[in-house]
C-alpha cells in the first residue's frame, strides 16, 4: 500500500486544524450572539416586527337609584383592513360603503394611504358586522378582519341625556357624568402586542385577541328613572304648549339633597350625539344663569323674617310703584293694592312690598343671607360645567341695586342653586349640598363607597322656615300659584316671571321672559322640592299661568308614584298589584279575536303592551290618560293590568321591560 506523501499529510492536517478552529470560532460566535447579545438583538427584532396597542376594558355601568340601567357597555366588532392584501380598492369601497354607513371615497382613501393596517369603522352595530361578514364570504374578500371593542349604549335613549353625557370612540367621556367620572368608571388599560411580517403587515391571529376582563366601577345615581321619565314627559308637553325655546326641571329630596330628576330641553340622544349641537348637549340645570325674578322673593322673605324686619301680620301701603335712586319700580300687574298685609304681599308677589323689606335689611345683611342660602358659589355637585352665578358686591351697592335684588333682578343664579335654597326652607332652614351620586360598586357588586347627606349650614332657624312655609303655602292655595295646587295635598311655593337681560348688557329684551315656579310638599312632611323654568315662551309668559301647571302635572304623578297618601286619607289611585293568572304569571292577551268588552262610562280599555318599547308604551298609555311606571329596559314583557280590562283614567300601570 502506497504511503501518502508527507507534504500532503501536512496539508490535510492543516486543513483539518483550520476547519476545527473555524467551527470552534463559529460556535463561539453563536454562543456570544445567543448568550451575550441575544436579549438585545431579540428586543431589536421584536421592535421591528411588533406593534402594540392599548386596549380598554368596558366602562362601569351607570344605574339609577333602583338599579335600572342608564348606561351600559357591550363588546362590538370593529372593522380593520390590510390594504396590501386588497386588489381592488374601488370595488371593495363601494361594497362596504352602504353597509357601514360611510362614503365610498373616504373608505378608498384609507385603503390607498399606504399603511399596513387601517381602521375602516370602529364599533359596528351587530347587524352591520353580520352584513360585512356575509359580504366577505359572498365575494371571498381578503384583507378584512374584526376586532372586539367596548362600546357605550344608553338603553333609554334620550332619558337623562344631559346628566349622563356620552363617550367618544376611544372610550373617553366627553360630556356629563361620563366625563366627570371618566377616571372612576373607566375600565383597566392593557397593552396588547401585534406580530407583523418583515413588511410590517400584521399577522392577524395576534391582533387584539382579547380585552381585559375587569371593568371600571359601576355608579348608582340618586336619580329615579321613573320620576325622570315623568318629568321629561311633562316637560315635552310644556314645551309644545307654551312654545318655550328652552326649559329646565329639577326634582330634589329636601331632607337628603338627593336629585331625583333633572331634565333640560332642548334634548338629544346620546347614542347618536354627533347628530346634535353643543347647545343640545348642555345641562341647563347647572350650566346656565338667569335672573330668578319673584321665586327669589322666598329668600328675601326668609332673611327679613329671620332678622325681625317684618312680621307676617304687618301691614304696608302700596301705591303701585316705588321710586328708588331715580328708578321707578312697579308691581308686575301694574296695580295698586293700597293697605295690604305682608301675607298678601307674598301671595300676590307685590314688588313694592319686597323692595321695602329689602331696604330695611340693607345691602350687606341681604347679601349675607343670599350667600347663606348658597347663591354666588357653585354647589359642588358632581356634574361638570357648573356656573357660580352673579351677585353684587355689597360695598358697591346703591339703594336701587338692593331694591332690584329684592325682587330677583340684576343678579344671576343657576336653577340648581335656586332649588337647593327652596329645599333648605322645606328642610327647617338646613342647607344641604345637592348630590347626584348615591354609591360606587365594584364589578362583582361589592359596595366600594357610599355617600351620605352633607350639611352646608343652617341658613335660617327652623321656626323661621316653618313660618315662611305657612306663607308660601298660601301662594299655592290662595295666591298667584293656584294652578300649582295638587288635589289632596298641601304644597308651598313661589311663582316667578322675569325679563331676559339683553346679552349686550343694555337693559332687557322686549317681549322675552323666563317663567318659573319653585315649590315643595307636602308641607307637613316635605318629600319633594321642585323647580320649573320655561325660557322664552311664546304668548303667555307668567310663571303662575304656565310654569305652575307643569309643577301640578309632575307632582300629581310623583306623589302617586311615591305612594304618598293624600291628606284627606282618600286614595283615588291606589297602588296596583300585577294581575296574575293561575300559574302566577301575568295574564296574556287572548290568543283569538273576541269582541271587545263593554267599557263602562268613565273608563278606558287597557291596551296590550307586550313587545312595545318604553316610548311606545308611554305614548299609548298617556293618550288614554293612564299613569305609566316603567320597570327595566328593552321591550315590554309584562303589565300590571291585563289587556282589554276596563280601567279608570289616571290608574297607575306598571310595565315590565326586558332586553332581548
Amino acid at each position: 500500500m502506497a504511503v501518502m506523501p508527507v507534504r500532503i499529510q501536512r496539508r490535510l492536517a492543516l486543513f483539518l486544524i483550520m476547519t476545527i478552529v473555524s467551527l470552534i470560532g463559529l460556535a463561539g460566535r453563536i454562543a456570544w450572539i445567543q448568550f451575550g447579545e441575544g436579549q438585545r438583538l431579540s428586543a431589536k427584532v421584536q421592535a421591528q416586527l411588533r406593534e402594540s396597542r392599548v386596549m380598554q376594558s368596558p366602562r362601569g355601568t351607570i344605574y339609577d337609584r333602583n338599579g335600572r340601567e342608564l348606561a351600559v357597555s357591550s363588546l362590538n366588532k370593529s372593522l380593520y383592513a390590510n390594504p396590501r392584501e386588497i386588489n381592488d380598492a374601488d370595488t371593495l369601497s363601494s361594497l362596504l360603503a352602504p353597509i357601514v354607513g360611510m362614503n365610498a371615497a373616504n373608505i378608498k382613501e384609507r385603503l390607498t394611504a399606504g399603511a399596513g393596517f387601517v381602521w375602516i369603522k370602529r364599533t359596528l352595530e351587530p347587524e352591520q358586522a353580520a352584513a360585512v361578514s356575509a359580504l366577505i364570504k359572498e365575494h371571498n374578500l381578503t384583507g378584512l378582519g374584526f376586532v372586539e371593542e367596548s362600546k357605550r349604549y344608553y338603553p333609554n335613549d334620550s332619558l337623562a341625556a344631559q346628566i349622563l353625557g356620552f363617550v367618544g370612540t376611544d372610550d373617553v367621556g366627553l360630556e356629563g357624568l361620563e366625563m366627570a367620572l371618566d377616571k372612576t368608571i373607566k375600565g383597566r388599560e392593557l397593552k396588547q402586542v401585534i406580530d407583523t411580517d418583515s413588511y410590517g403587515t400584521p399577522i392577524y391571529k395576534s391582533i387584539f385577541s382579547f380585552l381585559p376582563e375587569r371593568q371600571g366601577r359601576s355608579v348608582y345615581l340618586t336619580i329615579d328613572s321613573a320620576i325622570q321619565y315623568i318629568v321629561e314627559r311633562s316637560l315635552d308637553r310644556a314645551m309644545e304648549q307654551t312654545g318655550a325655546k328652552a326649559a329646565t326641571v329639577i326634582i330634589m329630596q329636601p331632607k337628603t339633597g338627593e336629585i331625583l330628576a333633572m331634565a333640560s330641553r332642548p334634548g338629544y340622544n346620546p347614542n347618536q350625539f354627533e347628530r346634535y349641537s353643543p347647545v343640545e348637549w348642555k345641562n341647563r340645570a347647572v350650566s346656565i344663569v338667569y335672573e330668578p325674578g319673584s321665586t327669589f322673593k322666598a329668600v328675601v322673605a326668609a332673611a327679613a323674617l329671620q332678622e325681625g324686619k317684618v312680621r307676617p301680620d304687618e301691614r304696608f301701603v302700596d301705591k303701585g310703584y316705588v321710586e328708588i335712586s331715580g328708578r321707578r319700580i312697579k308691581n308686575w300687574s301694574g296695580d295698586s293694592y293700597g293697605n295690604i298685609s305682608f301675607v298678601d304681599i307674598i301671595k300676590n308677589s307685590i314688588n313694592t312690598g319686597f323692595v321695602e323689606i329689602g331696604l330695611r335689611l340693607g345691602a350687606a345683611k341681604l347679601t349675607s343671607y343670599v350667600q347663606a342660602f348658597g347663591f354666588g358659589k357653585a354647589t359642588g355637585i358632581e356634574l361638570p360645567g357648573e356656573e357660580q352665578g352673579l351677585l353684587f358686591d355689597p360695598k358697591e351697592m346703591r339703594d336701587s341695586d338692593t331694591a332690584t335684588m329684592s325682587i330677583g333682578q340684576s343678579i344671576a343664579v343657576t336653577p340648581l342653586q335656586l332649588v337647593t335654597a327652596i329645599s333648605a326652607i322645606a328642610n327647617d332652614g338646613v342647607l344641604l349640598k345637592p348630590r347626584i351620586i348615591k354609591e360606587y360598586r365594584l364589578n362583582d357588586g361589592t359596595l366600594a363607597e357610599a355617600f351620605d347627606p352633607i350639611i352646608v349650614r343652617q341658613a335660617i332657624s327652623p321656626e323661621t322656615a316653618r313660618t315662611l312655609t305657612t306663607l308660601l303655602e298660601k301662594v299655592v292655595s290662595e295666591g298667584g300659584g293656584k294652578r300649582a295646587a295638587v288635589q289632596g295635598y298641601r304644597f308651598a311655593g313661589k311663582t316667578g316671571t322675569a325679563e331676559k337681560p339683553d346679552p349686550n348688557g343694555q337693559g332687557y329684551l322686549a317681549g322675552h321672559y323666563i317663567a318659573s315656579f319653585a315649590g315643595f310638599g307636602p308641607v307637613e312632611d316635605p318629600q319633594i322640592a321642585a323647580l320649573i323654568v320655561l325660557d322664552d315662551p311664546d304668548g303667555i309668559y307668567y310663571g303662575g299661568e304656565i310654569a305652575a301647571p307643569v309643577f301640578n302635572d309632575i307632582m300629581t304623578q310623583v306623589m302617586r308614584y311615591l305612594n304618598v297618601r293624600p291628606q284627606d286619607g282618600n286614595s283615588l289611585l291606589p297602588p296596583v298589584k300585577p294581575a296574575a293568572d293561575g300559574n302566577g304569571t301575568s295574564a296574556a292577551a287572548p290568543a283569538v279575536k273576541v269582541p271587545p268588552p263593554q267599557v263602562p262610562a268613565g273608563h278606558v280599555l287597557m291596551p296590550a303592551l307586550n313587545g312595545k318599547t318604553i316610548r311606545e308604551a308611554a305614548d299609548e298609555l298617556h293618550n288614554l290618560g293612564l299613569a305609566f311606571v316603567p320597570v327595566g329596559t328593552g321591550t315590554a314583557v309584562k303589565q300590571s293590568i291585563s289587556p282589554n280590562v276596563p280601567v279608570v283614567p289616571g290608574t297607575e300601570i306598571v310595565v315590565y321591560f326586558e332586553s332581548r
